[in-house]
């Protein structure tokens, strides 16, 4: 089911979203959805955004929204240096293929995709191209490649890395930065303690990695079972091959009507 779809889906069921919070939807029939999906991990720390779209807001407010130069530094490339603990030069691209393909292309084998809290054994110091997605709803089509600089300088294919990367105005770059300092907050404090409490339920119906859940359902069934959730006011995960994820903070009572209403499958 593509997220079109499923967002039809919701709509049929509940109205239209007129406010998010945390890990919720509220919606016009006023009925509260626990949000799994989260928009593909954008929305992890919150829908709200915590304090980015305040900086986001206030940038705008300044009025720097044209193409002069702002500052003498990337706010965003010393907030991903600070993230990864390594200093780091940054590219944006449109799409996670392209950031990828990118990184692969300056280093074969140090070419990473980061996932916050994701088990991992791997430094991130240690690898020379990580791809992240900013952790901030509305940036959907942002990915972000952060080059190790020593390897970008001396890689003799670093120009045709250039060409396919894009630019992004400064108030949004102010949002991302903002969002990975948060992000960088968060890490801190969520803890395995935080997701395995909603094991006995979840874990039926998927195999939990940290925050992240993969489902264990039959792919030909994941539709139907997408479905059943939202019928009981839970959004999943629309794609089969994407892990749904962890409601921080939200009480075990959110999933009661899953337990007491199981999926056969």
């Amino acid at each position: 089911m593509n997220k079109e779809q499923y967002f039809n889906e919701l709509y049929k069921r509940y109205g239209a979203v007129t406010r998010t919070r945390n890990c919720f939807f509220y919606t016009k029939k006023g009925i509260r959805i626990t949000d799994l999906f989260q928009e593909n991990g954008r929305a992890i720390l919150g829908w709200e955004g915590g304090n980015a779209f305040t900086h986001l807001k206030n940038t705008l407010c300044r009025g720097l929204t044209g193409s002069f130069i702002t500052e003498d530094f990337s706010r965003v490339e010393k907030a991903v240096s600070t993230l990864f603990d390594s200093p780091r030069k940054i590219f944006y691209f449109s799409d996670k293929e392209s950031a990828v393909k990118a990184g692969l292309l300056l280093s074969e084998n140090k070419t990473f995709i980061y996932k916050p809290w994701a088990p991992q054994k791997l430094n991130c110091k240690d690898l020379d191209c990580i791809v992240l997605a900013p952790p901030l709803p509305w940036c959907e089509t942002i990915f972000i490649l952060a080059v190790n600089p020593e390897i970008y300088v001396s890689s003799p294919d670093k120009e045709l890395l250039l060409p396919k990367s894009i630019k992004q105005p400064y108030a949004l770059e102010a949002a991302i930065a903002r969002a990975i300092y948060n992000l960088i907050d968060a890490l801190k404090v969520r803890q395995e303690k935080d997701w395995f409490i909603y094991d006995p339920v979840l874990t039926k119906y998927w195999e939990r990695k940290g925050p992240y859940l993969f489902p264990k359902i039959p792919q030909d069934k994941y539709d139907s079972f997408i479905l059943h959730c939202l019928d009981l006011g839970i959004a999943i995960n629309p794609c089969y091959n994407n892990p749904s994820i962890i409601p921080f903070g939200a009480d075990k009572g959110v999933f009661t009507k899953l337990k007491n209403t199981p999926f056969l499958y």
